[in-house]
């Protein structure tokens, strides 16, 4: 299947118990964190397991129009030298393509501040409805100027650097993050160069993916930064040069195991993962316990999940196989707050739709600005196989229904990778499910359909 194949997808129906081990390629949301702050760094760093997909490309060819050296090895594209400018400065007068990716329009502009001219930025045409005032106005209590060309507070839009960043004291920027965490984690990453570095304020009431937050600020102090959080919704960085290690590898993306780990409820059986790591900043490291709450056995190396918090030999540094198993008899989950982990609402949804009773997904109101406004999408896409479902203020209301009133359907992906993993789950339990752009998915996961047809050859 080519990306430019237009007939729908056709979802494979499970044919019985799963018995499968799915390898997931490496996290998005650390390969676009370890790009950046290679790119801020003092000398080039070696990044091993980097996600080969649409958002890193666009990634590494925006840090690329800025001067930076991206060299990747021919024998293995997940294998990545990056060489940030000798002299520390960004190249301007240069254009940078967003695509879809939130990390990009998100955590590029920021690096404007340091270029030597102004850059303009632009994306697909469903990114346009994408916020990105906050992170704007940010950058222009720094000192740069944004102009919009079409529409304020979104893409496209050029900025352009201040003629000098203030050095008498350290600037204070407040924003509202509510829309999206990444416009905090993307002046953080910018921050440590800074002459005086950065205190961040919150204002919003809430703050969504706190998580990723964390995992922004570990990365920074790892990279020889000095970010803190006083107190919540509040950030100090220090002024640092940034000195990433000279060899990283990037751990799987947690999140993207969500559909591989959640058919082994759908479809029953068991779904592994290798590499998992015991701790991890990332939001899908939330998922052991979801499932674990769906009803699913999960133990990571034979470990059950109810022991892996009091369990020594799983240090900081741990890494092993984690295994889901399910009789496919599916819990509902009541409500469940999933404000820390929101870009795994999908999958969870997914799941709830075979439960034996209502769950109630809260606390990601923020997803109506994703890739698409994904609570509206989740419920069309629910009630089109037959199910019943009702956004909520800040979430999503699912009822399940018998399941011999579900059918199959043409599920559209709103060119949201991950709704098309939602379709792609709801066809292993439902006949005729077919998914238009089902090669959204490359966006995060290079090959999904080789990968999910893999797993269901893998079958008791």
């Amino acid at each position: 299947m080519t990306e430019h194949d237009t007939q729908p997808w056709p979802a494979p129906l499970a044919e019985g118990p799963l018995d499968a081990t799915v390898t997931i390629p490496g996290s998005k949301s650390l390969s676009n964190r370890f790009l950046i702050l290679a790119a801020l760094s003092t000398q080039p760093v070696h990044i091993r397991g980097l996600l080969c997909s649409r958002d890193t490309e666009l990634m590494i060819g925006a840090l690329r129009a800025l001067g930076v050296t991206c060299t990747q090895n021919d024998d293995d594209e997940t294998d990545v030298t990056i060489t940030p400018p000798a002299d520390g400065v960004f190249h301007g007068d240069t254009d940078v393509y967003c695509g879809l990716a939130g990390t990009v329009m998100r955590f590029v502009p920021p690096l404007v501040l340091f270029a030597n001219g102004p850059v303009r930025f632009d994306g697909d045409e469903q990114a346009y409805a994408r916020p990105m005032k906050p992170l704007l106005d940010g950058l222009c209590r720094l000192g740069a100027h944004v102009e919009y060309h079409r529409e304020e507070g979104h893409l496209p839009f050029t900025v352009t650097p201040p003629t000098t960043l203030e050095s008498n004291r350290r600037p204070a920027v407040k924003i509202d993050s509510s829309a999206s965490s990444q416009f905090i984690s993307g002046l953080l990453l910018a921050a440590s160069r800074l002459p005086n570095g950065l205190t961040l304020r919150h204002t919003g009431r809430k703050l969504p993916s706190l998580p990723h937050i964390r995992m922004t600020m570990e990365d920074i102090n790892a990279a020889g930064g000095a970010v803190e959080m006083p107190q919540r919704g509040e950030w100090t960085v220090e002024p640092r040069a940034l000195a990433m290690a000279q060899e990283i590898t990037v751990e799987p993306d947690l999140s993207n195991a969500a559909p591989f780990l959640g058919a082994a409820l759908i479809a029953s059986g068991s779904v592994s993962v290798p590499n998992w790591p015991a701790h991890t900043t990332q939001p899908g490291g939330l998922l052991p316990a979801i499932l674990h709450r769906f009803g699913a056995d999960v133990t990571l190396d034979g470990t059950s999940f109810n022991e892996l918090a009091d369990c020594e030999e799983f240090d900081d540094r741990y890494c092993g196989t984690l295994t889901v198993r399910s009789d496919g008899a599916i819990r509902a989950l009541g409500e469940l707050d999933l404000s820390a982990a929101g870009e795994i609402t999908p999958s969870v949804a997914a799941i709830a739709v075979f439960a034996d009773g209502a769950s109630s997904l809260t606390g990601i109101g923020h997803l109506r600005g994703h890739e698409t406004n994904r609570l509206e999408a989740l419920v069309r896409e629910i009630e089109r196989v037959g199910a019943h479902a009702h956004e909520l203020a800040d979430g999503i209301a699912i009822e399940p229904v018998a399941e011999d009133r579900l059918h199959g359907a043409v599920m559209e992906s709103y060119a949201d990778h991950r709704m098309a993993t939602f379709a792609a789950m709801l066809g292993l339990r439902i006949a005729d499910i077919s998914i238009e752009d089902v090669q959204t998915t490359r966006k995060t996961i290079p090959d999904f359909t080789g990968l999910w047809t893999a797993m269901l050859a893998q079958h008791e």
